[in-house]
């Protein structure tokens, strides 16, 4: 689905370019190897995970497989999402739109390491597909996803959930 009718566009409609308060989910897809899929967004030409804004009634797991299946083909089970963080902070993940919106994405990060298919941007939100180094992704990298490469590792070393 496109941005056009989405609850966040009807949100729009109501309050503007003011600044709103999303829900959503991101997904660290991970192979054997360790290497995670990014994917070359086309709004603003920056790499980062598969991930969204929650539509109506959604919840976070649900909203994870959704934006994975919508933004690079995937599928997977939500028992196979491990959430491994919280990114919360204005300053990661503030949304400045071409047309003046404001938005700042919330939400919780997703580990996955089994999914059925292979990946493929849409066309629409993802362009080009990448199995990246955790610490040599290709440039420039959403600042969000700079962020959850950080919790990440660091949730891999404590075994602690990321509450940022």
């Amino acid at each position: 689905m496109g941005f056009e009718h989405s609850t966040l566009w009807r949100v729009r409609q109501k309050v503007g370019t003011d600044l709103v308060l999303w829900p959503g989910a991101s997904v660290m897809v991970v192979r054997e190897d360790g290497r995670v899929l990014l994917a070359h967004r086309l709004d603003n030409a920056m790499w980062a995970i598969p991930g969204g804004g929650a539509e109506e009634g959604s919840s976070f797991s649900n909203t994870a497989l959704t934006e994975l299946r919508e933004e690079v083909g995937l599928d997977a089970d939500p028992a196979d999402l491990e959430a491994f963080a919280s990114l919360s902070r204005v300053e990661n993940h503030l949304e400045t739109y071409p047309n003046g919106d404001l938005t700042h994405y919330f939400g919780i990060w997703f580990e996955l390491r089994r999914w059925l298919g292979e990946p493929v941007g849409d066309g629409e939100e993802m362009g080009e597909i990448a199995w990246a180094d955790l610490d040599d992704p290709p440039r420039p990298l959403l600042r969000s996803t700079e962020v959850g490469f950080e919790l990440y590792r660091a949730w891999l070393e404590t075994g602690r959930f990321q509450a940022y």
